[in-house]
């Protein structure tokens, strides 16, 4: 959250970061907010009916036309819709249960059992967007966050690839801007992934929902194919945007349809950060909350407030500053445990900084034990309406406890 910072040369600002992960699944979601919907394959494939040479052969006349048939030359399109369904098995006491095959899931859309022609095992390769956001940092807490970074890369296995997305500062006219770069794309060398992570710098500012929405677009940009990977994206990051073009529903919307499931490791800063937006606008050390956060906060809370009251940080009340900061820290909170719920990810704490290779660990423990399933609706109607899914397994002894998405929207024509 950390927007904008006026320090001494003593004085240094502890990195807030949004180590957005995209560990790339074809999504999976546990609940209806994030419904994702994958990519549209189309195929062609011409077709000849009611031909002479047919004529011929039998001694009968040629069928009559009808809706169904297509002349030499035409093209019959036949949409298809890809759905992947990651999912994350384990018995009554939490333990995965990593054995299971293709027959021992029942997969429903609507209601409707759905014949899966997907399946890949936990030891199918994943992809990953790593996203690195180092607001306000110092050379330190830089290197605790690259450190963090490698130590999650070498865990990985030759066949998982990964892409680099970090935040850093361009300068403009009238000041630095906060931006989005993509250091790497999806890659498995390891060299490159280090020198992608190595080269990390630092922003005046926090575009967090602008980085979530490059993920979707840059990182994964080709949907969804048959190829059975897992993706997702994990967020080590206190969540609260200060400087973003877009916002959190549209960010949202596109890791949905993208088919990414979503994990984040949430540090908690707000202490530090309150301390500071406590102090006079005079002081060296003071934070100050920007236009967009303060414009965010009267639209989500502020009910009929005028715009002009929110415009100058530093006439309100000390009531009224505790008051934005604690409301904007709840909502990213909130807006990280509902994405990572709806596309089938996870969410876990970090107390610091310096708990956050433990964290990228538990991370990848819990990515190592996804499932991918993947089928073809026998719904083919593209209405843009939500259609529910149930994963359901069958064949073991144990209770077993299913997390996965719950549902996508369907295309539009």
């Amino acid at each position: 959250m950390l927007i904008t910072f006026k320090r001494s040369g003593l004085l240094r600002l502890p990195v807030f970061i949004t180590l957005a992960f995209a560990l790339c699944f074809n999504a999976p979601t546990t609940s209806r907010a994030g419904r994702q919907q994958d990519s549209i394959q189309q195929t062609q494939r011409p077709r000849r009916v009611g031909s002479e040479e047919q004529k011929k052969q039998t001694g009968a006349p040629a069928p009559s036309s009808s809706p169904d048939e297509v002349d030499e030359g035409d093209v019959v399109r036949v949409d298809t819709q890809l759905v992947s369904v990651p999912a994350v098995v384990t018995d009554g006491t939490g333990h995965p249960l990593s054995n299971l095959k293709a027959e021992n899931f029942q997969l429903l859309e609507d209601g409707q059992v759905q014949k899966i022609t997907n399946f890949g095992t936990t030891d199918a390769p994943f992809e990953i967007a790593l996203l690195l956001d180092t607001s306000g940092s110092t050379r330190e807490d830089v290197g605790l966050i690259r450190d963090a970074a490698n130590s999650f890369i070498a865990a990985l296995r030759p066949g998982d690839r990964v892409g680099v997305v970090a935040f850093n500062s361009a300068q403009t006219e009238k000041e630095p801007i906060a931006t989005v770069e993509v250091l790497s794309e999806l890659t498995s060398d390891r060299q490159s992934l280090t020198n992608a992570i190595g080269n990390i710098g630092s922003s005046n500012g926090t575009p967090y929902y602008d980085a979530l929405e490059k993920v979707a677009d840059t990182i994964f940009k080709q949907p969804a194919t048959d190829q059975v990977r897992r993706r997702a994206v994990v967020a080590l990051t206190d969540g609260v945007d200060s400087q973003s073009n877009s916002d959190f529903g549209t960010a949202k919307l596109k890791l949905s349809r993208a088919g990414i499931a979503c994990y984040f490791i949430q540090v908690n800063t707000e202490d530090f950060v309150e301390d500071r937006l406590m102090k006079d606008c005079q002081d060296d050390g003071r934070l100050k909350l920007s236009q967009r956060q303060l414009q965010r906060y009267r639209q989500l809370f502020g009910g009929k407030a005028r715009a002009e009251d929110y415009q100058d940080f530093c006439q309100m009340g000390q009531f009224e500053k505790m008051s934005i900061s604690r409301e904007l820290y709840n909502l990213a909170r909130r807006e990280m445990n509902d994405l990572a719920k709806t596309s089938g990810g996870r969410s876990f704490i970090a107390s610091d900084l310096s708990d956050a290779r433990s964290a990228f660990a538990r991370v990848a423990a819990d990515i190592g034990t996804l499932y991918s399933l993947g089928y073809y609706p026998t719904n083919k109607a593209r209405d843009g309406k939500f259609r529910a899914i149930q994963l359901q397994v069958k064949g073991v002894k144990e209770k077993a406890e299913i997390r996965a998405r719950d549902g996508y929207y369907a295309p539009k024509r």
